[in-house]
């Protein structure tokens, strides 16, 4: 072993210990920096040579200079983190949805209803004060203004939702990009035989933020490129970013099946155009609180104004004005191609898109004289769905025209078919019409003699002639008789049956329950939701903090420990220099000798 060799084995230490003390000092530097992960020097001794009998070593080598990281725990907290961004999302839209509500106070749609209500029992109690029927005038239209509100604040939250999905798939796709970008630069740099740490950690902050917003799946490649999938499709593969855009597409209703129309987002590639379903995440959670909890609600809303609007006016159609109807024409209008359709036929798409149906029933027309005497006569409608064959059909049910030849066959009694697609009917001079026990609903559903018109939230209102003349509104069946308003005011206790189409997704509503049972059971629900997306959000959090936690406990930068670390590289350095020091001293005066 020659004194060259010596000196060779202090360069390796003195290399060595610069290089450690490098690693050491950008640790302490990026000690604060998000998403670092500390980085260890990894020593290992050099083989060694034959001397003699043995083998004496050559001094010092890195190993490497490796990240502490553990990808399956990273693997794990970003998966917590799309599920506690997902869940927050949950917890602010349903949070919203209550305080928007206000149920419990004075100023609910369940007091607004209760108000409504109230003022018909006051008509019934005094049915011939003109001031009473100008009170159930307002509040009905206070009540529909209430509604109306409602709606309108839903549909501004649904928007506010649709500006931050927009915003997200914007932002996600400036990720992918510089992802992308990231996965090339890795590759350049690290050519297959190191670890470049800090491009690594810029990175894994990318990741995790588009973690946070998408269920994403990271699978690194040997060349240190990693690919990123949604749903098990790529949407960055190496270098290449194959983008995301939102697509926003009108659905038109399908009265065949029931289906009501709207407005569909979706997320597709932007190279292949396949639809990206997303499970978690905020993009996720956005998606699924729009389709969702506000959109649930809004169509619950819809149908409780819709239930609201028919059953009052189902049974207003069948009460008598205090000066009686001369003329009159339906606040519906069909196109002349459906004049001929069955009402119940789904082909008559005008009636088939309401949220209400007439059914097979009949009602009753009652014509008076000016001297009080009255004729009644009943009017059928067909709307059974069976052919005169016994077939299932709707060739033998009743058609608009149908029901206007029938009233119009009522002595003193004209009906026609406006140039519009109204049904207009009117008296002989000298009398006037009434209508009482309408079972199919069909008065309501084509707007004669009704107290509201609009077909859901966003539309009801008191209808124009009784907010010009309260006096036409019906009391009862006939002069000082209060039978129709009783029978409206007890509406808030009544058992409803038969509710709007498009109730809950689609399916017709069942079951007894009241208007405001109605409307109490989307409240709870909503409650319920709320509290459990707040204990749901608490737990993923906490699931997620614990994970971070394990992760900076392995990756993060320890003051202390790189302290000691410092101080033994210094320590390891100033060793080398004495080393080699005393051995050009040896080599000095070996050279004196000579």
């Amino acid at each position: 072993m020659s004194l060259t060799s010596s000196l060779l084995i202090g360069r390796t230490a003195l290399n060595a210990s610069q290089a450690a003390i490098q690693v050491t000092g950008n640790n302490m530097a990026n000690a604060a920096t998000p998403g670092y992960h500390r980085q260890r020097v990894e020593l290992g001794p050099l083989r060694g040579q034959r001397d003699g009998l043995g083998f004496v070593g050559r001094g010092v080598e890195i190993s490497r200079i490796s990240r502490a990281i553990d990808p399956a725990l990273t693997a794990r907290f970003r998966g917590a983190l799309a599920q506690e961004n997902a869940s927050a999302v949950e917890r602010q839209v349903l949070s919203s949805l209550e305080a928007m509500m206000n149920e419990l106070t004075d100023a609910d749609l369940s007091s607004q209803m209760g108000r409504f209500f109230n003022a018909w029992s006051e008509l019934a109690n005094n049915p011939g004060s003109s001031v009473t029927r100008a009170a159930v005038v307002e509040e009905g239209a206070n009540l529909a203004g209430y509604i109306n509100g409602l709606r309108s604040d839903l549909i501004q939250q649904r928007g506010q939702i649709e500006q931050q999905i927009a915003f997200n798939v914007d932002r996600a796709n400036t990720l992918l990009t510089e992802i992308a970008g990231l996965n090339q630069a890795i590759v350049n740099a690290e050519q297959g035989n190191a670890v470049e740490g800090n491009l690594r950690d810029q990175r894994g902050v990318l990741l995790d933020e588009l973690a946070g917003m998408l269920d994403v799946t990271v699978i690194e490649q040997q060349s240190g490129a990693v690919d990123v999938l949604v749903d098990s499709f790529p949407i960055v593969l190496g270098s290449t970013a194959r983008g995301m855009e939102l697509d926003i597409r009108s659905v038109e209703p399908n009265p065949q099946i029931n289906e009501p129309g709207g407005i569909e987002y979706r997320i597709m590639s932007v190279l292949d155009q396949e639809e990206i379903r997303l499970t978690s995440g905020t993009l996720g959670g956005l998606l699924q609180q729009r389709d969702g909890s506000i959109q649930r609600t809004i169509d619950e809303l819809d149908s409780v104004a819709a239930t609201l609007a028919f059953e009052v006016n189902r049974l207003h159609t069948s009460g008598r004005p205090v000066n009686g109807i001369t003329d009159i024409t339906s606040a519906e209008s069909l196109e002349p191609s459906e004049w001929a359709v069955a009402l119940n036929d789904p082909a008559n798409e005008t009636l088939a898109l309401l949220p209400f149906a007439p059914r097979n029933g009949s009602f009753q027309v009652r014509v008076t004289d000016e001297n009080g005497n009255t004729f009644d006569q009943t009017i059928f409608v067909d709307l059974d769905g069976i052919d005169s064959a016994g077939a299932t059909g709707f060739g033998d049910d009743t058609t608009l025209d149908d029901l206007r030849a029938s009233i119009d066959a009522v002595p003193n009694l004209n009906a026609e078919i406006t140039a519009t697609g109204s049904l207009r009917i009117y008296t002989d001079a000298g009398y006037e019409v009434s209508f009482a026990d309408d079972s199919s609903g069909v008065l309501a559903v084509l707007g004669i003699n009704t107290f509201f018109t609009g077909s859901d939230a966003g539309d009801l209102a008191v209808a124009g002639a009784l907010r010009a003349d309260p006096e036409r509104i019906s009391v009862g069946s006939g002069p000082g008789e209060n039978d129709t308003a009783l029978a409206i005011a007890n509406l808030r206790d009544t058992p409803i049956s038969r509710f709007p189409r498009f109730m809950n997704g689609g399916a017709p509503a069942s079951g007894d329950v009241t208007l405001q049972d109605l409307w109490g059971s989307t409240v709870e629900r909503n409650a319920v939701l709320a509290r459990s997306a707040n204990t749901r959000y608490e737990s993923l959090s906490a699931v997620r903090q614990s994970l971070e936690a394990q992760d900076r406990a392995i990756g993060g930068v320890s003051m202390d420990e790189e302290s000691i670390n410092l101080i033994q590289y210094q320590q390891q350095y100033q060793g080398a220099a004495r080393f080699i020091s005393v051995v050009d001293e040896l080599t000095q005066l070996l050279l004196s000798l000579v």
